[in-house]
């Protein structure tokens, strides 16, 4: 099932910046073969579903061997039966009614 999630993984416990524990997340989700994109609070990414929490399951693997001694991660998952969407085509149908 082909899933679209908006994902904030948090690293607790090291120190304000979180900059490089983000790239580690980003290049994770780019390696498991999903189409990350990052917004100021997290990360859109769609794929299949295990695909995606597998990924989101890795994350945290990475955080914790970087050090973090917890990491919290909110996610909203949204799937479809009914077509195919992508999330441009999200952002596009949208886009399309502020211009009209």
């Amino acid at each position: 099932m082909k899933a679209i999630a908006d994902v904030c993984i948090v690293p607790i416990g090291v120190g304000v910046s979180v900059s490089e524990y983000v790239v580690v997340c980003e290049k994770t989700f780019r390696e498991a073969g999903l189409d990350p994109r990052l917004h100021a609070y997290g990360t859109n990414v769609e794929g299949e579903w295990d695909e995606v929490m597998d990924a989101v399951r890795r994350c945290h693997e990475r955080i914790h061997e970087m050090g973090a001694p917890r990491v919290s991660t909110s996610i909203r998952i949204g799937t479809r039966t009914d077509r195919d969407q992508t999330m441009q085509d999200k952002i596009d149908s949208v886009t399309s009614k502020i211009d009209d």
